[in-house]
């Protein structure tokens, strides 16, 4: 690990992480998908158009989660 970034407080190097992940998701559109990621979506849609479940809220699934750590 750089020593650098060890020398920082615990909420900075957070921070940055957050600011990395965040530069990296406006940038995604540039990430090409390869073809088994391609089958898997088209698969999920193809499953979405046929059953027209729209899943589940994130506030139900996180609360769940929550629940089980």
């Amino acid at each position: 690990m750089n020593s650098k970034f060890r020398n920082l407080p615990l909420d900075e190097r957070i921070q940055l992480v957050e600011d990395l992940w965040d530069s990296i998701a406006v940038d995604q559109g540039a990430l090409p998908l390869n073809k088994r990621q391609i089958a898997e979506l088209d698969r999920r849609l193809d499953a979405f158009a046929t059953d027209g479940k729209s899943g589940r809220k994130a506030d139900n699934v996180i609360a769940e989660i929550r629940k089980q750590l």
